[in-house]
């Protein structure tokens, strides 16, 4: 039974700390492929404004290109605003053989119960938390933590925000955006 790992986000834009997390899930041996799926409008940021999905796209397909990674357009076309329990669903009736985990950091582990009908992802999934150093999850209801395998990670101190907020900063950028995410900011002239 092929193991799969679904890792979600906006990703706008993806940056090293995005790749790193997902190396460490996939380093992790827990599953054989990870399958990155885009948000195209999440009900958490539904009133924040985000580059195109299109755009978004293109730069998980530069960032993500090896045969461990496969990128997912499967939310653009379910009902929005996108809800993981619908993904799994779908994917999970499309692959009935396949095992999935849901893969998260384990910052989001602590919200997770908030998550429209996550106990619906966890009948259709399993979670994969990638650690984060003395982070307490003693908050986190018992019957998520059942179905929760942790993953050895060291979180990059970066996100999404802080790249937009230092968009002009030639040297920042290339520290924290792999190049050709950084080359298809540059020429669509993105977050500007």
């Amino acid at each position: 039974m092929k193991k799969v790992g679904l890792l979600g986000g906006t990703f706008d834009p993806v940056h090293n700390g995005h790749i790193e997390i997902a190396k460490s899930f996939i380093g992790s041996g827990y599953i054989d492929e990870l399958w990155i799926l885009l948000t195209p409008y999440p009900p958490h940021k539904i009133d924040k404004k985000h580059v195109s999905y299109e755009k978004r796209l293109l730069m998980l397909e530069n960032a993500f290109n090896n045969h461990e990674f496969k990128i997912l357009s499967i939310e653009k076309d379910l009902p929005k605003p996108s809800y993981t329990y619908r993904t799994i669903k779908v994917l999970k009736k499309e692959n009935p053989d396949y095992r999935f985990f849901f893969c998260l950091g384990e910052d989001s582990l602590t919200k997770f119960h908030t998550w429209k009908h996550f106990n619906k992802i966890l009948e259709e999934a399993e979670l994969l938390v990638a650690k984060r150093p003395n982070f307490d999850h003693s908050s986190v209801e018992t019957t998520i933590l059942k179905k929760t395998t942790f993953v050895e990670h060291q979180p990059i101190d970066i996100s999404s925000s802080s790249i937009k907020s230092n968009i002009n900063d030639e040297l920042y950028l290339k520290s924290y955006l792999p190049s050709s995410v950084h080359s298809v900011i540059e020429k669509e002239n993105l977050y500007r």
